[in-house]
């Protein structure tokens, strides 16, 4: 199998690309910074690494470009960012960065590897969203829309290319112990290790499964909440232990 990682030099990605050269798959990862990658990775025989950064479409198509001319059977949409700490106030430069980053890049992503899949009516493609898109968090707003736009695109993808025999699976992570979530000034409840959290979306993956929400405890809360009637969403975050001064 051939696969594709974005944002695969550190974090979740990294770690899936790990997984998936330990089964003997053909791995490219792509990123901004290569040098974070670890010289046991970088140096595999089996993996390409590719600088790129997702905002710039080209860099994009010509990544997948160059690593699909043998094929590509799994693209795993994984590159994002966040603000890190909670503001009331909103960041707007930060905010375009963040969509540019978490939707464009998202979707030039998609669009490069479908260019590949379409043409062979087969392939799967995973977008890494969060719990955070499954509702409008207090002082996260452009994540959670950034997010948000992610799990409602691979939905209307799943139903559009289920007869053109491309699955579409949407990841929907609590918090996992990355680089990402260690910028976080805010409690992260039912946090899990980056190990744990890549052995779970890989089955997830490989069981070909449409959404997959986790861990357990977070899907729950977060279900509530997103199924919650609005004004009673509203008047719980507006309690103190939802609340922040910034």
């Amino acid at each position: 199998m051939r696969v594709f990682i974005t944002g695969g030099t550190t974090g979740i990605g990294l770690e899936l690309a790990k997984l998936y050269l330990k089964d003997g798959h053909d791995v490219a990862v792509c990123g901004r910074d290569l040098s974070k990658l670890s010289s046991d990775v970088s140096s595999h025989p089996r993996i390409r690494c590719y600088q790129v950064d997702v905002r710039v479409r080209a860099e994009v198509l010509m990544a997948v470009r160059d690593f699909s001319e043998l094929g590509l059977d799994l693209m795993i949409a994984n590159a994002g960012r966040s603000v890190g700490g909670k503001t009331k106030t909103p960041n707007f430069e930060a905010a375009i960065d963040v969509m540019n980053v978490n939707v464009m890049g998202f979707l030039h992503t998609f669009e490069a590897a479908l260019a590949y899949m379409l043409p062979v009516g087969k392939g799967h493609l995973v977008g890494i969203a969060s719990v955070a898109g499954m509702v409008g968090l207090p002082g996260a707003s452009s994540y959670s829309a950034s997010k948000s736009a992610v799990i409602k695109f691979c939905e209307s993808l799943s139903l559009d290319l289920a007869h053109r025999g491309i699955k579409v699976t949407t990841i929907v992570p609590g918090f996992v112990d990355t680089p990402l979530t260690r910028k976080n000034d805010h409690s992260m409840p039912f946090l899990m290790s980056v190990e744990q959290g890549a052995a779970r979306i890989k089955r997830a993956i490989e069981a070909k499964k449409v959404v997959y929400i986790f861990p357990l405890p977070m899907k729950i809360v977060m279900t509530l909440l997103e199924i919650m009637p609005r004004f009673l969403y509203r008047r719980l975050m507006a309690l103190p232990m939802f609340n922040y001064s910034k």
